[in-house]
């Protein structure tokens, strides 16, 4: 059975897992080729979830082309050219009503995480959600009014962009409730941690079958 639908739309921006452009920081303890699995497989999770959430569209963001990792239901467009704060900025600019945004770095979210500003209630006196990341970034953004200029110019990636981005929102007198504090999935240690939290995914699964010696 489908889930309810909801006036929300759900947005993943991600990038095609090819060895070499993603997951970078997982190297050297995880080769080229494996760090692509990973991200692959933090996808899947991670679209899984989004089919599993009730969204009134689920629309991919990707840099790049699909693969077996797309699941039937999901709209995809392709992201823009520019730093991430230009894709980011025109991921939302698909959407006409409320969107909540989220990343494909964190394989662990559930159904039940996202389910405050999916509810329908959800934009009840409030006009943006923020879901902060543990290394200073941001894991999701949730706007009613999907409005680009409240991204473009935010330094990103940086320990201070979840901080400088939640300030945005803040400055332009919008309503921001808070979503859990989540890890991303940067390091092998990151990794671990991810796994740990979803045993049952496909990342932890792809990461058992990686033997390698504990993270340091």
């Amino acid at each position: 059975m489908s889930p309810p639908q909801a006036p929300t739309t759900l947005l993943v921006i991600a990038k095609e897992p090819v060895p070499g452009r993603v997951k970078t920081r997982l190297t050297p303890h995880y080769t080229p080729d494996e760090a692509a699995l990973l991200a692959a497989a933090a996808l899947r999770d991670t679209l899984r979830t989004v089919l599993g959430a009730p969204a009134r569209r689920r629309i991919l963001v990707l840099d790049g082309r699909t693969g077996p990792w797309l699941p039937p239901g999901i709209e995809v467009v392709p992201q823009c050219a520019g730093g991430l704060d230009e894709r980011l900025a025109a991921a939302f600019a698909h959407c006409d009503g409320p969107a909540l945004l989220i990343g494909m770095d964190t394989p662990q979210i559930t159904t039940g995480l996202l389910a405050p500003a999916l509810a329908p209630a959800a934009w009840e006196d409030c006009d943006a959600w923020f879901g902060p990341a543990e290394d200073g970034g941001f894991w999701a953004l949730g706007l009613a009014r999907p409005e680009p200029e409240l991204l473009r110019g935010v330094p990103m990636s940086t320990a201070g962009t979840g901080a400088a981005q939640r300030r945005r929102l803040t400055d332009a007198g919008l309503r921001v409730r808070d979503l859990p504090v989540l890890r991303d999935v940067d390091t092998p240690a990151d990794a671990l941690l991810a796994a740990a939290a979803a045993p049952g995914g496909h990342f932890a699964g792809v990461l058992a079958g990686l033997h390698r010696a504990p993270v340091r």
